[in-house]
């Protein structure tokens, strides 16, 4: 399955966003699509062997909105080629790269004209593709085939402040005999109506025209029988003024009396306090996705490289894999890499909340946007482009704010019945009314005051705007939340079960002990660590260390044989020797005399691991290894279990050995010497007892863990499988950053759920009383002008709402 983002142009509300899913969602080969209305994102999963981006966006189109692209055009200088055949092969990998949408050489001027979708594919992409095949790419010129994002909360202030241009003076106009304001006699609605008519009929078109885009939208989804906010705008502000039209003609014909009954002002002032509701949710949804504009500017724009013996300054999008890149103290690393010359300390804080800079020396990996603090360094390029670690947390980032939580469900189910279920309420209002008695401007205002007052927006924004936030809030401490689902189920944890080593121990264990029969310490040292040679284990590289540090000699290794979860049989010089644990021991029945065995339990009691020796079947001793508990776990432990969450632990060390630690920071629950396929297994039957489980781990083997738990959070210095796997990646390995989600989780879906409460209640009541619920029981008739600022207000209270999340500390 593919699964592939798009950028869409002209929803209004969230029956937009229901109206492109439900479109996508029949295509032939869609699994599921999801629509976030916040950030205007279409997220899909297709089977590729079925559907293309091309079917997909023609969908879209059906729909009645577009896929917005990147699209940029190069036009670049191709060195090399000296027939068709180069043109031909330059041609060919290019159009082979991903987001490449046109490539074309001509051989007679040597260029090479591409247009790409520059969402997907980077120049340097390019450029590195095409001087692997060979030939030189020089870049000349750039243009750009699409002009630069429009600033769209300046266009909706400009609209509002020409709108009040037009209404304030139509308001006056129209309100201001009821309050005592004089008019002059030539508009006078006694003296001169038609006059009077008509100034209201030439201050409000101009209103209408600055807010056409309504009408586009919104007319063409109702005749598509797919009607949106947009349409219940069109609809109550046309009726009105439609209306106004008729009551011309009636004043024209003779029937003054029509000129009480206008109601052009009421058109007008609907579109402005819309627009101006506009305005003001697309600032709040801008301040949404702060976090995503931040870690986006943190790159730096250039880097200086050293290519042919000589420092150049090029842009970022340049530099490709292998690039010899010159960083000087203040400046930030503009890619990733491995240190080659030089040593010094970076700020990492921007991208994994740790304040303190990290020391980096020769063979050190660098994260780019970081900042050099110290020393001048020279680094090797290992990830350019969208490969960098911030690209990856930005899209990260990026697809859990386009995600939806479950919570969401209801409102996106309310939400696509939602406005054709207003229209026939507003509709059967106001038929109702005229049928009892009431007049038809009566029956009107009541038909104009239902549409107006309904919002389906503050139900459609609730949820994508909070998580947004919440999200982005996460990023800034150094909390990758990968979904709505993985926010919204976290704070539901009951049980937290920690890997030991490398989670809650510092995974960087060293030899304490060493216990000997007949050979001595140094010798018993030396062979293990021969065993040893090469281990990624944490406990072999303790041991091989130990024995670097004491200088010793190593041996060839001449077989070597790794049994999962108990150790190693190697052959050296023609003896066989087995390197691990007790049960490795007894596995190929070697004895094991009581005094080492006393020993080995006596160390294993005060939390070091004991690895037995035996050469030739026979043992020979015992190396203890012994792993520290890093300062914040103990911590962390106290902090869940004040919030009323138990804590397990999940070790292959003995249960001597767990114990200790356990005991030592307070763990509940000890799971120990379970093999490394059997971690999934504990994780289930912890389910079994009707637990919610987080899993936090950083190995290759936790995995299968992190997937099996309802919550698998994965420290952020592990395994790139590990963090594949998990629904949450913690930057830092601070076991305080996995209370910082819980708490993030908990704070978000509070946040939702007052959302959609108040943006229930809001159309729960507000509906009823601009039916007339009020004035059946002689209270006041709605006035559609009203109903138009609440439903701005019920919007941008939502958004409001969302934005208390900023304040969120870790």
């Amino acid at each position: 399955m593919e699964s592939k983002s798009f950028k869409i142009d002209g929803m209004t509300c969230a029956a937009c966003a229901n109206r492109v899913e439900r479109f996508t969602k029949k295509v032939d080969g869609v699994e599921s699509a999801t629509v976030n209305f916040a950030t205007e994102t279409l997220t899909v999963e297709y089977d590729k062997e079925k559907v293309n981006s091309d079917i997909i966006e023609q969908t879209v189109d059906k729909a009645g909105y577009k896929v917005r692209k990147n699209i940029q055009s190069y036009n670049l200088k191709v060195e090399g080629m000296t027939c068709a055949a180069c043109s031909s092969r330059v041609e060919r990998v290019t159009r082979k790269l991903p987001g490449v949408i046109e490539s074309t050489v001509n051989l007679a001027t040597e260029r090479l004209a591409i247009t790409i979708n520059a969402d997907e594919v980077t120049y340097g992409q390019i450029k590195a593709a095409v001087e692997k095949s060979g030939y030189k790419l020089v870049k000349e010129e750039e243009k750009k085939e699409q002009t630069k994002p429009v600033d769209k909360t300046k266009v909706m202030f400009y609209r509002f402040i020409w709108s009040c241009v037009f209404t304030v003076p139509l308001f006056i106009i129209a309100m201001g005999h009821d309050f005592g304001m004089p008019l002059p006699s030539i508009i006078s609605p006694s003296l001169n109506p038609l006059n009077f008519a008509i100034l209201e009929l030439v201050l409000t078109v101009p209103v209408m025209i600055i807010g056409s885009k309504f009408y586009k939208v919104g007319l063409k989804n109702l005749f598509h029988l797919s009607p949106n906010m947009d349409s219940l705008i069109s609809v109550s502000t046309l009726a009105a003024f439609i209306y106004g039209l008729f009551c011309i003609g009636e004043i024209i014909a003779g029937n003054v009396s029509f000129v009480e009954h206008l109601y052009f002002d009421s058109a007008a002032t609907i579109l402005t306090l819309i627009t101006l509701g506009k305005y003001l949710e697309t600032i709040s949804k801008g301040k949404t996705s702060q976090a995503i504009n931040k870690l986006m500017g943190l790159a730096p724009k250039t880097a200086t490289v050293i290519r042919n013996n000589t420092e150049i300054v090029i842009p970022i999008d340049e530099v490709i894999v292998n690039d010899i890149i010159v960083v000087k103290p203040g400046e930030k690393l503009p890619v990733d890499g491995e240190v080659i010359e030089g040593m010094t300390s970076t700020d990492e804080s921007m991208l994994t909340g740790e304040s303190i800079p990290v020391e980096k020396t020769v063979g050190s990996m660098v994260i780019g946007a970081s900042i050099n603090k110290t020393g001048l360094i020279k680094y090797k390029a290992t990830k350019v482009g969208k490969d960098t670690a911030l690209s990856q947390i930005v899209k990260l980032v990026e697809d859990a704010q386009g995600s939806k939580a479950p919570i969401a469900r209801l409102a996106d189910v309310v939400s696509g019945y939602f406005v054709p279920v207003v229209m026939c309420l507003a509709l059967f209002a106001g038929i109702a009314w005229y049928i009892s008695g009431q007049d038809l401007v009566f029956a009107l205002t009541i038909f104009i005051a239902v549409l107006v007052i309904a919002c389906p927006c503050a139900l459609g924004l609730a949820t994508p705007t909070a998580i947004m936030v919440g999200t982005g809030k996460g990023a800034e401490n150094g909390v990758l939340i990968k979904g709505g689902e993985a926010l919204e189920n976290t704070y539901k944890v009951d049980t937290v079960v920690f890997d030991k080593t490398g989670t809650i121990t510092e995974g960087k264990p060293r030899v304490t002990d060493i216990i000997t029969d007949s050979m001595s310490e140094d010798e018993i040292l030396a062979l293990a660590a021969s065993c040893e040679k090469g281990s990624e284990h944490p406990l072999g590289e303790a041991i091989v260390n130990g024995a670097k540090d004491k200088g010793l000699e190593l041996k060839q290794i001449e077989k070597f044989n790794a049994i999962p979860g108990h150790g190693i049989e190697v052959l050296i010089e023609n003896k066989t020797i087995l390197l691990g644990n007790k049960k490795l021991m007894e596995s190929k029945t070697v004895k094991i005399n009581d005094a080492i065995f006393n020993k080995a339990e006596g160390l294993a009691e005060k939390g070091k691991t004991p690895m037995y020796m035996a050469i030739d079947g026979i043992l020979q001793g015992v190396i203890a290894v012994a792993d520290t508990v890093k300062p914040s776990s103990k911590k962390a432990i106290e902090t869940l279990h004040s919030m009323g969450i138990n804590v397990a632990m999940i070790t292959g060390d003995n249960k001597k050995t767990a114990k200790a630690i356990a005991d030592e920071i307070g763990i509940d629950i000890v799971l120990a010497e379970v093999l490394p396929e059997d971690k999934a297994n504990e994780v289930k039957k912890l389910q079994g007892e009707n637990r919610k489980v987080a899993f936090v781990g950083d190995g290759i083997n936790d995995a299968p863990a992190l997937v099996q738990a309802d919550i698998g959070i994965a420290i952020g210095s592990g395994t790139d499988v590990a963090i594949e796997s998990a629904s949450i990646v913690l930057m830092r390995s601070d076991l305080m950053d996995v209370i910082t989600a819980i708490k993030l989780s908990k704070a978000t879906i509070n946040n939702i759920k007052l959302s959609l409460f108040w943006a229930f209640a809001y159309n729960v009541v507000g509906i009823p009383i601009a039916m007339g619920l009020l004035y059946i029981f002689g209270g006041p008739l709605l006035n559609p002008m009203i109903g138009a600022a609440a439903m701005s207000c019920s919007s941008v209270s939502v958004l409001l709402n969302a934005l208390r999340l900023k304040k969120f500390k870790a």
